[in-house]
């Protein structure tokens, strides 16, 4: 197995929903899924770093951990932009819309939002 990060789903249909329509846009898709776990990967191979969206094995409610965050390295500008669309379109909240971002470096361009179970993301191309 590859290394992974877990991230915590209230609505499983609404995270689903959620990560097929952002992460597509970087060329991430479903790899694996079974009752209230689906695992995300460059190409849908399931080889690299995967994402997996859960519903919490001990049954208790799904939180987003304060400081946590899930970055995305991506392609170009455009790749960032067509992320964070998709995430406004399919239930994300906005915590930083697309723009440069000259404080992390010169060529750092950036956005970040929350799933609909509020876990942070972000989205950045360092070209």
């Amino acid at each position: 197995m590859s290394n992974y990060v877990t991230v915590g789903a209230s609505d499983s249909a609404k995270s689903n929903a959620f990560y097929d329509a952002t992460l597509q846009t970087i060329g991430w898709s479903k790899h694996m899924e079974h009752p209230g776990w689906r695992g995300y990967s460059e190409g849908g191979t399931g080889n690299g770093f995967t994402v997996w969206v859960c519903t919490p094995v001990n049954g208790e409610p799904a939180s987003a951990g304060n400081g946590s965050m899930i970055g995305f390295m991506v392609k170009s500008c455009a790749e960032v932009d067509a992320f964070y669309k998709a995430a406004m379109l399919h239930g994300g909240t906005d915590e930083g819309a697309p723009n440069p971002r000259p404080q992390y470096g010169p060529n750092w361009y950036a956005a970040y939002m929350r799933d609909p179970s509020g876990n942070k993301i972000g989205v950045v191309y360092n070209g």
